[in-house]
């Protein structure tokens, strides 16, 4: 059955299947190529009659994943010019009166892949549970996160922004509430919303986040940021300036970034990269001073976004989703280990011991993955943590621990493994066959709860009761057997990082 709700651009008609009806590929901001392109975004041009939303939109030009990757993680479907759209299921369209919270989910894949159309984010059985969810596209890759010549910079956040402003304006329509708005997402979209936490231009904009598996480090200070963009331009056989990479066509700029990925994994001086050293990413937001004023965990150590509720956390391993589909866990000797090691500033034989002693019989490859994993998320959401402690707010910390069955057990509970639970879509390629529906169920609460409350859990609830972080450390453990509390879990290895990754003090 077919239903319409007007919207600022004019009415759309999407499909009801049962409890909930979607809304497809909605335009948000007009295609930003031509003459918008390398531009910010700007409202999509007004439509007479009723437009359907009945499929989803271009997903943003992107280079896909690698072959070893393939059966893993799902690649985004029609990349195209027309990619700032999102999509909107809700269990009371044109109810205004309804006031749902709202759940909006920025994706993943390392600011160079991912959509919010893929079938792991499809959001009805999250609005079943009695919440509107609103998953979108933003520009990657060089399109989205260069630092141009002009000043120009984060237009995929500015992207994010202009979402953000279309579900201020209209998600009454589907029965949502736009003062009760939680942005909830993982990996570069995780970084993204700690990110939007601390921008000016976001201020409003949303109430509550939950970031899983990213955090607040992941930015480029501005000489970094302008390497990255000249390099890239280099490679793309352009000039380094908004207009010589306007000329170059997409497919280009994203084999560009390709090699320029290629380049940073095997750069001998890694620190030249800052955050991307080792080319897991190329692009990153960047500290412009304007739309992105500080490194987002500066800012928030400074106390910018404690006003927002926040959720966050990781999954145990992780890095193994990058080190065990490649074949490179094998290749790991302990000599390669120790290079690792003293690369991220720790004492390779101390860190080395204190991994291995938590895990009998890991090899050498097993504790790169640990070490990473801390280094890249654990850590980053813990400095979080302690940051928006000291300005008395309240962060609810996870870790999720169930080990994916994909590749045989081998990846662990890796990057990525909560994905299909906290939406409820348990054919996820990492979920594997007979996921578990009762720990769907239990993330589910603990989520929607948040966005209801700002308090993942309910007297009476499947979720047991459940501490911000704070002074004792309390981590919520998810994914083995029931939910439990731990108090500074591998406090050992935290301990390892305690004058690591910690943000820079503001300078009167």
């Amino acid at each position: 059955m077919h239903v319409t709700v007007p919207t600022t651009a004019g009415r759309i008609r999407g499909r009801r299947e049962g409890e909930v009806s979607a809304f497809l590929g909605i335009p948000y901001a007009a295609p930003p190529f031509g003459p918008r392109r390398l531009r910010p975004p700007v409202p999509p041009q007004p439509w007479t009659g009723v437009r359907d939303a009945l499929a989803h939109g271009h997903s943003a030009p992107q280079p896909g994943y690698l072959p070893a990757m393939a059966g893993l993680l799902h690649e985004a479907a029609h990349p195209g010019e027309d990619c700032l759209n999102l999509n909107v299921w809700t269990p009371a369209p044109g109810r205004t009166g309804g006031r749902l919270p709202v759940m909006v989910w920025i994706h993943g894949g390392a600011f160079r892949n991912g959509s919010g159309s893929l079938p792991s984010y499809d959001g009805a059985r999250l609005a079943a549970d009695g919440v509107v969810c609103v998953t979108l596209n933003y520009r990657l890759g060089a399109e989205g996160f260069l630092l141009l010549d002009d000043g120009t910079a984060n237009l995929g956040l500015l992207d994010q922004i202009a979402a953000l402003e279309w579900v201020r304006d209209n998600i009454a329509h589907f029965g949502g509430d736009p003062d009760d708005v939680t942005l909830f997402g993982q990996s570069a979209g995780a970084i993204a919303i700690t990110a939007l936490m601390t921008m000016p231009r976001a201020r409003g904009l949303f109430h509550r986040a939950i970031t899983q598996s990213g955090a607040g480090h992941h930015s480029h200070p501005p000489h970094i940021g302008r390497r990255i963009t000249e390099r890239l331009a280099a490679l793309a056989g352009t000039a380094p300036t908004r207009d010589g990479l306007a000329a170059v066509p997409p497919e280009r700029l994203i084999a560009a970034d390709q090699a320029l990925s290629r380049e940073i994994a095997q750069a001998a001086d890694p620190g030249q990269w800052g955050e991307s050293a080792g080319g897991g990413t190329t692009v990153l937001p960047v500290v412009d001073g304007t739309t992105l004023p500080e490194r987002p965990v500066d800012a928030l150590a400074g106390g910018a976004g404690r006003d927002i509720d926040l959720l966050t956390g990781t999954t145990s391993d992780e890095f193994r989703l990058f080190l065990v589909p490649l074949g490179i866990a094998p290749r790991i000797t302990d000599e390669v280990l120790h290079g690792f090691l003293a690369g991220l500033g720790l004492q390779p034989a101390e860190a080395r011991s204190v991994y291995a002693a938590a895990r009998p019989g890991a090899t050498p490859g097993d504790l790169l993955s640990a070490a990473m994993t801390d280094h890249a998320y654990r850590i980053p959401a813990l400095r979080v943590a302690e940051a928006r402690a000291a300005h008395g707010a309240d962060t609810f910390v996870y870790e999720f621990v169930r080990p994916s069955p994909a590749l045989d057990g081998a990846l662990g509970a890796c990057h990525m493994a909560e994905i299909g639970f906290v939406f409820g879509n348990l054919a996820d390629p990492l979920t594997g066959p007979d996921a578990p529906r009762d720990l769907s169920d239990t993330l589910r609460e603990a989520w929607t709860t948040f966005a209801r409350t700002g308090r993942p859990g309910t007297a009476g609830g499947v979720l047991p009761h459940w501490p911000a972080y704070a002074g004792r450390r309390s981590v919520m453990r998810l994914g083995d057997g029931a939910p439990a509390v731990t108090e500074d879990p591998a406090a050992d290895a935290r301990l390892l990082w305690r004058n690591l990754r910690r943000p820079v003090p503001r300078t009167a």
